[in-house]
């Protein structure tokens, strides 16, 4: 027992998790209540025949407790926390009628969201838990430290950054103006919106031990010996106070043009300068500030006596301090860093953008001019503002902030090393590469032409036909993309190079980068082009006396490369790039929702057999039923293969990038539970190349989905209307097995297991639900 390091002891007995067993035999969990309250206010008033002023206040207020540390990997529950998410929204709205035909509204809007997360549970060090941080930053509540057990026991207790608050308010003012002149119906106007968000840095100052059996072949075994494989630690937990306004005017004519054709007109501004922080705490990399000359050197590890490609010499060219006060006295490489509002760097980090204007034109055209056939069209420019995310991530880049990371240290002293010798690591000597979150200078908008051309057609009295052409075409959509590369010939040898600190006599990862001294630089930039073109067909009306129908078919093509690589596979902004040598052309293919063929039937159907009989009892019990149903049916979703284990993918330190099969035969399907696609067509890429297969170049199951319901009334009482309503339902009337599931499309394809290396490649590993009958009653009098 003398050997058991005091700080496993002092936490097993605070039992922050469970203690191992010879199975999977732990079951726990928290009381996760859930309090909702919310609060109305309105108030209208007309002052006179002319002005009337109306307004609302709405405050909802929100407190879910989680059983686990929420947006980490804790997976035990003696760690969780309480998510407050009080939101608030006021309006003042004012109408004037200066003349019959000339309308003045005006505004002024309030949205406020709260997000307070606090921890709970078992979160606090132990008096007789004691380690010496590398930094000395701020650690509320003296948090205990995240604790992976990352080898065969797959255990992590964590509190990540928590507590943690961020603050969002948004203010609108805007004025609108509806004129109606002849056959003009013109409207024209200007807002202006300011966004303030105050956020905490995800920072967990506390740091973290990673034991992975690297020293005893038990990662729980090296806990209690006090071996770690990792430390890391964020030396600031920091808040960042980040603005962006958003100004905007607009006009727009309907006019009716002759009796047959009206015409929509408009032209919209809009001002789309970048979020940027309000103290001017942020900084990107420039590569044209990068100087050559001052290529970071390497330190010779304290802890090892060999040189460590993650480590900067203090003696290196480049260094720099921070402005940020709580940072004086650690050194940064700042070799290509500019800092927001200081020579010449945008305060928003990029140039901002003014000339956003989007027309608009749209027309009807009767072609016969009985309202029968309507001929109609649209064309229109709009333009999107990323969401804050790009600056947010970039928040803790050098110098406001740095993360550490050292390799094989001791549990109760991160700054020494396991089973070596020599110095130790401080904040002055250990001065770690960094990983930057940039943003590309010319930072263009992005940018989406949608449009349409379609005819309706009357069919009957009760009923339109319409077929349409409908697409867009987007431009300049964003992405994030790994610039910090070593050359791509020097792949192969890094896959077989076994650690970044050169002790087998090869350069390692971070010595060969194009930017020494960085091991990752995430470009984030707009560039990106996709598009959606479809013909959608529709019926709708009552086609006969007793049916009522809506039917419609779509046939389409959407096309992007949206990876999911980091963001979901949910056309998201800011999707990583698979491919760095390549770029998002490596991920264009078909869009996660791409669907190619689309159908689907909504009908009431009136069963006229009895239904008007003259006799009661017949009446009353065979008929007047009512028969609905909605019935779908589309192709699969797009399924994107990945690798699991070891590819190159695994060579970049940020984990930013992805890899993908090789194709090696024909793509064919079998379609069955053990295998929906022919597995024997796809390899393992070679070390250190990327796989050719395309983005999402397979598909996954279709559906055919029937769901039927029944309804009648049964009249116990004409005078009193007392009655009672029967109703039967069915979903999957059929119980037709379907494959698959919700969410299914991208990387995160449900229901089939796409990663080449898994024990279960390609096989069905969900379907959607059985067939589900209901039976209600309902009692009217």
């Amino acid at each position: 027992s003398c050997l058991i390091d005091p700080n496993a002891t002092s936490l097993l007995a605070a039992g922050i998790f469970p203690k191992p067993t010879s199975g999977f035999q732990f079951i726990g969990g928290n009381n996760s209540p859930t309090n909702v309250k919310e609060e109305i206010l309105r108030i209208d008033h007309t002052f006179t025949d002319k002005l009337s002023v109306f307004g609302h206040f709405i405050a909802d207020q929100v407190s879910q407790t989680y059983g686990t540390t929420q947006w980490s990997g804790d997976n035990v529950p003696t760690a969780f926390d309480n998510f407050g998410n009080p939101s608030y929204h006021a309006v003042l709205h004012a109408t004037y009628a200066m003349r019959p035909n000339l309308l003045n509204e005006a505004a002024c809007n309030y949205n406020g969201n709260r997000i307070n997360i606090v921890p709970q549970g078992i979160f606090s060090a132990p008096s007789d838990f004691a380690f010496n941080r590398i930094f000395t930053g701020e650690n509320p509540s003296n948090r205990i430290p995240e604790i992976h057990l990352s080898g065969a026991t797959g255990t992590d207790y964590t509190i990540a950054w928590e507590p943690w608050k961020n603050t969002a308010d948004d203010y609108q003012i805007r004025d609108d103006i509806s004129w109606t002149k002849g056959s003009h119906q013109l409207k024209f106007g200007a807002s202006w919106a300011l966004y303030k968000k105050v956020q905490d840095y995800f920072a967990t100052t506390q740091g973290g031990f990673t034991f992975d059996g690297s020293f005893t072949g038990n990662d729980y075994a090296d806990f209690l010996l006090g071996y770690a494989q990792r430390y890391q630690e964020y030396a600031l937990k920091n808040t960042g106070y980040w603005n962006n306004i958003s100004p905007a005017a607009y006009i727009q004519d309907n006019w009716r043009a002759t009796h047959r054709l009206t015409l929509n007109l408009g032209l919209r501004w809009d001002g789309i300068p970048h979020t940027y922080e309000a103290n001017n705490n942020m900084s990107n990399f420039y590569p044209n500030l990068y100087n050559p000359a001052d290529a970071a050197v390497f330190a010779t590890d304290p802890l090892t006596g060999n040189t460590n490609f993650n480590l900067i010499s203090p003696s290196s060219p480049g260094l720099g301090t921070s402005p940020v006060p709580a940072l004086q006295g650690i050194p940064f490489y700042l070799n290509g860093i500019g800092i927001q509002g200081k020579n010449g760097i945008p305060k928003g980090l990029v140039n901002d953008t003014w000339d956003a204007f989007g027309p608009r034109i749209g027309f009807a055209f009767d072609v016969n001019g009985d309202g029968k056939t309507i001929l109609r069209g649209g064309f229109g420019t709009m333009y999107e503002r990323i969401q804050g995310n790009d600056m947010y991530n970039a928040a803790t880049n050098s110098p406001f902030d740095v993360n550490l990371n050292v390799n094989n240290v001791l549990f109760s002293d991160p700054h020494v090393a396991a089973f070596q010798g020599g110095g130790s690591i401080s904040s002055s000597n250990a001065i770690p590469v960094s990983s930057i979150t940039g943003l590309t200078r010319q930072y263009k908008v992005p940018t989406s032409y949608q449009f349409s051309l379609g005819i309706q057609q009357a069919v009957g009295s009760r009923a339109v036909f319409s077929l349409s052409y409908v697409g867009n075409q987007n431009r300049w959509q964003s992405y994030s993309q790994e610039m910090d590369l070593p050359p791509q010939n020097q792949l192969v040898s890094l896959a077989t190079t076994p650690n970044n600190v050169g002790t087998d006599g090869k350069t390692p990862f971070n010595g060969l980068v194009n930017f020494p001294g960085f091991n990752s630089i995430l470009l984030n930039a707009t560039g990106v082009n996709s598009h959606y073109n479809s013909l959608q067909a529709e019926i709708h009306g009552r086609v006969t006396r007793d049916l009522q129908l809506q039917a419609a078919y779509t046939y389409s093509q959407a096309a992007d490369p949206t990876t999911g690589n980091l963001a979901g596979g949910d056309s998201f902004d800011l999707d990583h790039v698979s491919n760095p040598y390549v770029g998002w052309k490596y991920d264009y293919g078909p869009s996660p929702f791409d669907r190619r063929h689309i159908a689907f039937v909504n009908f009431v159907y009136d069963i006229p057999v009895f239904k008007n009989s003259s006799n009661h009892l017949l009446k009353s019990t065979v008929g007047g039923w009512e028969l609905s149903g909605i019935v779908t049916a589309q192709t699969g979703a797009p399924l994107n293969l990945g690798i699991s284990g070891s590819n190159v993918a695994s060579l970049f330190p940020a984990g930013d990038v992805l890899n993908r099969p090789d194709l090696i035969g024909p793509i064919s399907y079998p379609k069955t539970v053990g295998s929906w696609f022919d597995t024997s067509a796809f390899a393992a890429p070679a070390p250190g190349t990327w796989g050719n297969l395309g983005f999402d170049a397979l598909r996954g199951p279709g559906r055919n989905n029937w769901n039927l319901s029944l309804f009648k009334e049964f009249t116990l009482n004409e005078d009193r209307g007392s009655r009672i309503e029967f109703r039967a339902e069915s979903f999957n009337t059929w119980n037709h097995t379907q494959f698959g599931g919700p969410g299914q499309g991208g990387t995160s394809s449900a229901g089939i297991s796409t990663n080449l290396g898994s024990s279960n490649f390609g096989a069905v590993t969900a379907a959607w639900d059985p067939r589900v009958f209901q039976l209600g009653l309902k009692l009217i009098y």
